[in-house]
């Protein structure tokens, strides 16, 4: 089995969630299989092993999980990019655009020094809204990002070109057509 093939089997695809038409892609299935997991990370953090990475920053939520164990893997430090209001010190944040509308995701104000560099990862690209707003985020304090990694991207929603129209180098692991 192929590896592409090997890590799609482990992703449950559950129909009309959140909203009818919709097919939802569910990593907890992923993240339970300790083979799959392991080799997902590994195949996350393959470009960058001996690289200086000082940070990995993570979207909330899937994206701590994820990007705490390639944190730990390139030995560089976690930042979590949370929605408004979740973390307790001085914050920074930014806008982005959702489907419908808006929101706010927020990091602290010192976890990244200008110069870093960062790798953002999460589960999935889609749309790529969140994902944009969070390199506008990080290159607000000054961070480098160096690229953008997800298991999953959905090519026909546009996100991982969004990002590569930043100058962002993007890296998923597979793909999945329509939404």
């Amino acid at each position: 089995m192929t590896f592409d093939l090997d890590i799609k089997n482990t992703v449950r695809t559950i129909p009309d969630y959140p909203k009818p038409g919709i097919l939802f892609r569910d990593i907890t299935t992923l993240l339970a299989d300790a083979r799959a997991f392991r080799r997902a990370v590994d195949e996350l953090v393959h470009p960058w092993a001996g690289s200086k990475i000082d940070k990995v920053a993570g979207i909330e939520a899937r994206g701590f999980i994820l990007g705490g164990a390639v944190a730990h893997q390139l030995s560089a430090g976690f930042v979590p990019i949370r929605k408004k209001g979740k973390l307790p010190h001085k914050t920074v944040s930014m806008s982005y655009a959702l489907e419908y509308g808006t929101d706010e995701m927020e990091m602290h104000v010192d976890a990244v020094q200008p110069g870093e560099r960062v790798i953002l990862v999460d589960d999935l690209i889609a749309t790529g809204g969140t994902a944009e707003g969070a390199v506008k985020l990080l290159r607000q304090i000054g961070a480098t990002v160096v690229a953008a990694c997800f298991i999953i991207d959905l090519p026909d929603l546009g996100g991982a070109a969004k990002l590569r129209a930043l100058d962002v180098p993007v890296r998923s692991l597979i793909a999945f057509d329509g939404h």
